[in-house]
């Protein structure tokens, strides 16, 4: 306070020079967009290197910093020390570029910075939040009328899901007695191919993880629906509880669609509530040339999908969607006497585990108003269209092995030519294994390209996922062209090494 009672904060800004420098922050922004296509992927550098470049071992300043200054350096060295998920060649994992509307949205969103916990808190929020939901459920032929929500991520919406069906499907109040009020026990059922969300959800909600059953797959990694059957009437017979049945739409090691339809009919039959991880396939579901088998989501009783993997939102975003609005409620509702919020209208904090919730909705709406449907669809069919171009020049390739290709993933391994002939003997096997676990760090250190690995058949292999509008033809040809040479590389320094050994 001041002496005539006036109030000084630290970090209270006038309006010119907000103005002013959200103008400068906007120009730096754009210039550091413009230059990501040009540069590296990712610069090889330690996390000491990281600490020392962005003074991060300096304690807590007494005193504070001119936001002019500190705005300018703070963007010059996140540009210059990032991994850019935006880069045409980055192929690592399923995380998207941000479309540009979204960052603006970001903005948008925090200057509002409405609480979208209650209606009466963020009343315009909650509207846009529940349109979006609406809109994504229409998006990918589920039903509009579902209830739904956004929140972080794959894990958080996978685990709403899990959630509403462990309330709805156990035999007991579970949300009350806990898990162990019975000694009957809960399952789960998951393929093997499935993402480790699930063992995080057995564990935080008190399952405990031998609680899943790990379904066997097909040769392409899908479940396998007659021994799912087996196993659920196994259990049945022995006393245990099936409970949640986990299929996926696009599995995280490569795309695998799994036979949603039958496993839904699987579940009806054996009273079981059937959740799809749509957390990266879900959006493709109505995309002309994408697996026929996507469209069985429409059966589940919850998907989880991802704004931010293809619908290019901004991290975070993911959203939760249960078909029947009152088991979503009936999973997380509570009401204590210090909440006094209109039960007739959307309060998202009785839909899901958050009580103050920011807007992520804001930069998925603006998108999908921005794109349409059709602009939507037509971007992930590219996606997909470069990812079969991408296995197609691989197969081409004479030291290049494909290994699959579903969805936007292709995994694939190199060989060089003089072990060609010899693969699948088990001394060349183990020996390809570490030549492509090298190949890969390579890779990610070297900037030109950036690729992830998976373990399919009992195969080290490398994996390229597109999610990504930059991303074009010439691109995918570049991944190849580099992977080889690098890859000879690779193979000249292991024998180096052999060599010196002996």
């Amino acid at each position: 306070m001041n002496a005539k009672g006036g109030r000084h904060a630290a970090l209270a800004c006038d309006d010119e020079t907000f103005r002013a420098l959200g103008h400068r922050l906007i120009d730096q922004i754009a210039d550091g967009l413009a230059r990501i296509p040009g540069g590296p992927v990712t610069r090889h550098e330690s996390a000491s290197d990281v600490r020392a470049a962005l003074d991060l071992e300096r304690g807590l300043p007494e005193h504070g910093t001119a936001p002019g200054p500190l705005l300018e350096e703070t963007a010059a060295r996140l540009f210059g020390h990032s991994l850019f998920n935006a880069h045409p060649r980055f192929f690592g994992y399923i995380t998207a570029p941000s479309a540009p509307i979204g960052i603006l949205g970001e903005l948008l969103a925090a200057a509002v910075n409405p609480n979208v916990g209650a209606w009466a808190l963020s009343p315009a929020a909650t509207e846009i939040e529940a349109q979006t939901v609406r809109w994504i459920a229409e998006f990918i032929g589920y039903p509009i009328d579902c209830g739904g929500l956004l929140v972080s991520g794959g894990n958080m919406a996978n685990f709403v899901g899990f959630l509403a069906g462990r309330a709805a499907k156990a035999p007991w109040d579970v949300r009350t007695a806990g898990v162990r009020a019975e000694p009957r026990t809960l399952r789960v059922y998951a393929s093997v191919e499935s993402h480790t969300w699930i063992q995080k959800a057995t564990d935080i909600a008190g399952l405990g993880t031998n609680a899943i059953r790990w379904i066997p797959t097909d040769d392409r990694q899908r479940m396998d629906v007659a021994a799912l059957r087996q196993q659920l009437a196994a259990d049945t017979a022995a006393g245990d509880v099936p409970c949640v049945v986990v299929g996926n739409a696009g599995s995280v090691s490569t795309g695998a669609v799994d036979p949603l339809r039958e496993i839904s009919d699987l579940c009806l039959e054996y009273n079981v509530w059937f959740h799809v991880d749509g957390a990266y396939g879900g959006c493709a579901a109505t995309v002309p040339g994408a697996p026929e088998a996507l469209r069985g989501l429409t059966a589940a009783d919850s998907v989880a999908v991802d704004p931010h993997k293809w619908l290019y939102a901004p991290l975070e975003a993911g959203c939760a969607l249960v078909r029947h609005r009152e088991k979503l409620h009936a999973a997380f509702a509570y009401h204590p006497p210090y909440y006094h919020f209109d039960e007739q209208l959307i309060n998202y904090v009785d839909y899901g585990p958050q009580n103050s919730r920011g807007f992520r909705a804001l930069k998925v709406w603006l998108a999908l108003r921005q794109a349409g449907a059709a602009g939507y669809r037509e971007m992930i069919a590219d996606d997909i269209a470069l990812s079969r171009a991408m296995a197609q020049a691989i197969s081409r390739h004479e030291e290049l092995e494909l290994a699959t290709q579903e969805l936007s993933i292709v995994t694939f391994r190199y060989v060089p030519r003089e072990w060609r002939s010899k693969t699948g003997l088990p001394d060349v096997e183990r020996h390809l294994d570490e030549l492509n676990r090298q190949l890969v760090e390579r890779l990610q250190r070297g900037g030109d390209t950036f690729v992830s690995n998976a373990v399919v058949a009992g195969r080290y292999l490398l994996r390229a996922c597109i999610v990504n509008f930059h991303t074009g033809l010439a691109d995918v040809e570049a991944l190849v062209e580099i992977v080889a040479r690098e890859g000879r590389l690779t193979e000249r320094e292991l024998q180096g090494v052999a060599q010196e050994r002996s």
